[in-house]
């Protein structure tokens, strides 16, 4: 059996109970809303995890590249949305995908994209499954609710004999934000606009069937998803620090962490020198601009539990430097902090840290570690 005395650092954990609540505390919430759950699998980018998701409840998955599509899709998943406008060079690899079998829908948000679907469908006699994507927040991309693009989109589609599945947004912007009003303001908003999107394009002659929200903070935050047919969510399976900061988590529910041994120390300074440097944790600071910052992660002992007053106040490749958030020297480091004592880091963005590596060690109740692979590139 493995342990994690048994672990070479550093090496991505999962805490198997910490994910398995994570995953039920969603399912519920959002089944009690009388939607289905997409899971984004784009943060663990594991078939383990999807599994898990999966017996939960889920329906289908969202990926954010066609590798997660032909990967997940090999492994049993057949219900796969592409949440990512498709650039038309990719077109031939979702129709490869297509001919196996699989279920994929892309997306687009534009006239020109749109064109491009529909020439390329002509082309292979086949009819693509597209969702338009909606802007609800102005936080990245998406065609606005009320704008006439919006109808000509579906027009485009539906003249060029493709299917208008739905639309699909992204209320991004909530990662921003940190209080339950402002939360749940926005996933209001978020609901809203969508449906408002699939109106107007039903009242054009366009079907319009899916009406596809999400993002992790409005999904936890939503009250009232009428009109609704699916959420997408992803980083709620490990969570992070950037979602504690949120506000839709604590560090005490972070699944994902980062094994790293002690390898030296600066006591003038209070520091403790381990092994997880920003390779190992990813060059990710999404919490400097909160709340509270916790540097390149949230340091923990080997069972998980935080330590508190400490932070990982620095980084380079392959050092990471453990400090007191005082800034004081500190002798006492050297005992409390052994030289091959082993600790653990909370990451800033589970999906960025995930990332680093190549397969997670899936930590179960009695302390035994199993690999689960995980994979990379596009």
């Amino acid at each position: 059996m493995t342990t994690l005395a048994d672990i070479e650092t550093p090496a991505a954990l999962i805490d198997e109970a910490r994910m398995a609540a994570n995953i039920a505390r969603m399912q519920g919430h959002l089944s009690s809303l009388g939607v289905r759950l997409r899971p984004h699998v784009k943060t663990s980018k594991s078939i383990e995890v999807a599994r898990r998701q999966q017996a939960a409840g889920a329906k289908g998955i969202t990926v954010s590249t066609l590798k997660e599509a032909e990967q997940f899709f090999a492994a049993g998943f057949a219900d796969i949305l592409y949440a990512v406008c498709i650039a038309p060079d990719k077109l031939d690899r979702a129709l490869a995908l297509l001919a196996k079998g699989c279920g994929l829908t892309i997306l687009t948000d534009s006239v020109a994209g749109a064109r491009a679907i529909v020439a390329k469908g002509r082309e292979a006699k086949h009819a693509f499954q597209v969702m338009i994507e909606i802007d609800s927040d102005g936080h990245r991309s998406g065609v606005q609710p009320e704008a006439a693009d919006l109808i000509e989109i579906g027009k485009v589609l539906q003249a060029g004999g493709q299917v208008v599945k739905g639309v699909l947004t992204h209320a991004g912007s909530s990662y921003d934000l940190d209080t339950p009003d402002a939360l749940q303001a926005l996933a209001e908003q978020e609901r809203a606009l969508c449906v408002r999107a699939a109106e107007r394009l039903r009242a054009a002659g366009i079907a319009c069937p899916e009406v596809s929200v999400g993002s992790t903070p409005t999904a936890v935050a939503a009250r009232n998803l009428s009109g609704v047919t699916e959420v997408r969510a992803g980083v709620y399976v490990f969570f992070d620090l950037v979602m504690s900061n949120v506000g839709v988590c604590s560090p005490q529910d972070v699944a994902l962490s980062v094994l790293t041994t002690v390898i030296g120390h600066q006591p003038e300074k209070g520091w403790v020198i381990v092994d997880a440097g920003w390779m190992a944790m990813s060059r990710d600071r999404g919490t400097s601009k909160q709340k509270l910052d916790y540097g390149y992660g949230a340091v923990c002992d080997a069972a998980g539990r935080v330590i508190e007053g400490l932070w990982v106040s620095g980084a380079n490749q392959e050092h990471g430097i453990i400090a007191r958030r005082d800034g004081k020297a500190d002798a006492g480091v050297v005992e409390r902090f052994p030289i091959g004592m082993k600790l653990r880091i909370l990451p800033n963005h589970a999906c960025a840290t995930g990332a680093q590596y190549p397969a997670y060690l899936a930590v179960s109740a009695d302390g035994s570690a199993t690999e689960w692979p995980r994979f990379h590139g596009w």
